[in-house]
This record gives structure tokens, C-alpha cells and sequence, in this order.
């Protein structure tokens, strides 16, 4: 089966409609609220995800996040393009066009 959406430098990732990123008071943490689910991402994913916004394409995440943990690029991108790979492929995370 073929991926909807395939993660790349150049893909431009943002949360879909229906999904948003929020601050759950009762659990204190950050939450994806999706249709019928929730996740709880890690303080690492809540980092990438803060930086989806429509906008910013993975190679621009990842050089903020290399600059900002001051942390070899080359690592970064593996692990954020794998990390939005799996959001895509469950649905809570897609591509501007």
C-alpha cells in the first residue's frame, strides 16, 4: 500500500483539520487531539510539532532544532523525518500542497 502523504527535506508539514496541538490542564502535559484519538508526544516530538505550521519546510526544522540544541544536523533530520513520517502515516500530521 502506497503512503498518502511521504515525508521529505522539502515537504511543508502542518496539523489537518480536526487535529490541533493543545495543553491539557487535567493531564499537565501537551496533547494531539485527533477524531477519536489522542496522543501524548514526548517532550522531543512536541518540539517538531511546535514548528509545523504550514510554513516552515522539515530542512528549515530541522536547521531551528540543530541550532537550537546545538546538535548535528545530519542526526536531526533521520529523526524528525521519521517522526512525521509516522504522525503522516496515522493520519494527524499532512503536507501543504
Amino acid at each position: 500500500m502506497a503512503r498518502a502523504v511521504t515525508i521529505t527535506e522539502t515537504s511543508v508539514p502542518h496539523l489537518p483539520r480536526g487535529v490541533r496541538l493543545s495543553f491539557d490542564r487535567r493531564r499537565g502535559r501537551w496533547v494531539v487531539l485527533a477524531p477519536e484519538r489522542v496522543l501524548v508526544p514526548d517532550d522531543i516530538a512536541l518540539e517538531v510539532l511546535r514548528r509545523c505550521d504550514g510554513v516552515a519546510d522539515v530542512a528549515a526544522i530541522v536547521d531551528d532544532l540543530a541550532t537550537a540544541f546545538e546538535a548535528p544536523r545530519g542526526e536531526i533530520l533521520g529523526d524528525v523525518q521519521a517522526l512525521l513520517q509516522d504522525l503522516a502515516d496515522k493520519g494527524v500530521l499532512t503536507t501543504a500542497p
